[in-house]
């Protein structure tokens, strides 16, 4: 039997609820393919299916299961945009590719939500929606200079203002909202073993329980060492994120890697949910320190944000969390709090994604 370094997944309330992992297997030997992704998150199992889909011979590295990471734990929000606004975009990158980095971004959660529905994925997804708000002034204005841009842009989004905020959320706390349409939900870890599955289907080879070694050039392609085999390739795709290693040199000080926690009630009554969250779009607030929240289809109230620098496994490391949706809601004062976790996410200093071609290929 292979021995391999693979963690077991952390607790959740996504790995309680997600349809199972598709099998994944250690590598066994070495072997070739066209291109080979080091990482099994969203970024290198959609990568590795779409390049499935037109026919390339793709093989993944996951050094525990797919959606192991950020991916499998994340707040489970499918939001429209960059962090900066459309403007500030366009005024970055100039007009031309900064006109199609707003509307790349912007588009995103339906490309999403259309994936799932042509894989078949199984994942809780709907699209209900996001509430981005404000709870100051200087907030407020910087959510109403959003809508205006999207709004301008022809695209569905309304701005809320405090008696309709307090409508849709069920607390007086908000000043401001901006309610964009495109958004949603899901439950990440089964839309990663979703993207998984589909990969698998088309023909990509998906290898759990797989650290990555070294990188090293072999002839005009890549040689990627593990300690169960060499997988050699033309193409070679680094997609760690906050769990980058120093396999490549330097790429892991080009971001800095966050805590998020999350904490999770048990299903909550019809009626709590209509009175907090009757649309059921996901919520994120602006400013120094925020929280986000929404509600998945079993009625439970899924709260994160910020996290100490380790790992939690249970609510009870994050009553800053529970006592605040305490303050929201009064009437969640008494619930239960059944699950609470964490997670390691990439911040860069610009707050963009970064893509990087540190060499060809």
């Amino acid at each position: 039997m292979l021995q391999t370094s693979a963690l077991p997944l952390p607790p959740s309330l996504y790995a309680d609820t997600a349809p199972a992992a598709p099998a994944t297997q250690p590598l066994a030997g070495d072997r070739r393919a066209s291109v080979v992704v080091v990482g099994g998150g969203f970024t290198g199992l959609s990568a590795a299916l779409h390049l499935a889909e037109k026919g390339v011979d793709v093989v993944v590295l996951e050094a525990h299961e797919p959606g192991w990471g950020a991916s499998g734990r994340n707040g489970g929000q499918v939001n429209p945009g960059l962090k900066h606004d459309p403007d500030q975009v366009e005024a970055d990158f100039g007009a031309d590719l900064g006109a199609r980095m707003v509307a790349l971004s912007g588009e995103a959660p339906n490309f999403v939500f259309d994936l799932i529905r042509r894989q078949q994925i199984f994942c809780a997804a709907l699209q209900s929606g996001t509430l981005r708000t404000a709870i100051s002034m200087r907030g407020g204005r910087e959510v109403a200079a959003s809508a205006e841009q999207w709004m301008r842009r022809g695209l569905p989004v309304s701005l809320l203002e405090r008696d309709d905020v307090a409508t849709a959320t069920g607390t007086s706390r908000y000043r401001t909202a901006m309610l964009d349409r495109r958004g949603g939900q899901v439950n990440p870890l089964g839309f990663a073993r979703g993207l998984a599955q589909a990969a698998m289907r088309q023909g990509a080879a998906v290898y759990g329980g797989t650290s990555v070694r070294r990188v090293r050039k072999a002839g005009g392609g890549w040689a990627v060492e593990t300690a169960s085999g060499v997988v050699t390739a033309e193409k070679l795709i680094l997609a760690t994120n906050g769990y980058t290693s120093d396999v490549w040199p330097g790429l892991r000080r080009s971001l800095v890697p966050l805590s998020s926690a999350i904490a999770a009630t048990g299903p909550l009554p019809d009626a709590v949910v209509q009175a907090i969250m009757p649309v059921r779009s996901a919520l994120y607030e602006i400013g120094s320190v925020t929280v986000y929240y929404r509600f998945d289809p079993d009625n439970r109230l899924l709260i994160g944000g910020r996290s100490v620098q380790r790992d939690v496994v249970s609510p009870d490391a994050l009553h800053y969390l529970t006592r605040y949706a305490a303050q929201l809601w009064p009437v969640l004062r008494d619930v239960r709090w059944t699950h609470g976790w964490s997670g390691r996410l990439a911040y860069t200093p610009d707050h963009y994604p970064h893509i990087h071609e540190p060499a060809g290929g």
